[in-house]
């Protein structure tokens, strides 16, 4: 089983899709990148931490690369700090890698990317320094609140668009 965390808008969001993927073995949404010991509240005021995913996987039936892919589909790789109308820095898109194999993947994955994209990708790739688990009533959000207005506004629409790709 191996491990990597990734940030890029809402973590509701992230993990709804993630959470659903054949080899994924577990997600966890949280905190990751800013000042310790970090609060919902904390991370939208400011504290510099991002809202990620930790996707924890078997890497014999999904590789991070498919991983990586999916992510680039469900998010704007390049808007900085922001993805739809959720603007901030803990929205920034970021991938948290744990060991050099990972980082080295995630950057030839980047070079790659970008001769697709018009714009510049701002995504960053950096080692997972610290993570914090984010508040219960944030994991498995979409599962456990299907009919919130966010939900469907947002997370239901792309989790339509992934199917039909």
């Amino acid at each position: 089983m191996k491990n990597i965390v990734l940030g890029g808008g809402c973590f509701w969001c992230i993990e709804a899709v993630f959470e659903r993927l054949k080899g994924v073995i577990d997600t966890e949404v949280g905190y990751s990148g800013g000042k310790p010991n970090p609060s919902y509240e904390s991370v939208c005021n400011g504290d510099g931490n991002i809202e990620v995913v930790k996707i924890n996987y078997d890497e014999k039936q999904i590789s991070l690369l498919e991983i990586l892919i999916l992510f680039f589909k469900i998010h704007d790789p390049t808007s900085i700090d922001k993805q739809g109308e959720d603007i901030g820095i803990q929205y920034r898109s970021i991938i948290f890698y744990e060991n050099e194999e990972d980082k080295i993947l995630a950057q030839n994955f980047i070079e790659e990317q970008q001769k697709i994209f018009s714009k510049k990708i701002v995504t960053k790739i950096s080692r997972l320094q610290t993570y914090y688990k984010a508040e219960n009533y944030h994991q498995h959000y979409f599962i456990n609140n299907p009919d919130q207005g966010y939900c469907q506004a947002v997370i239901a629409p792309k989790l339509q668009k992934i199917q039909s790709d």
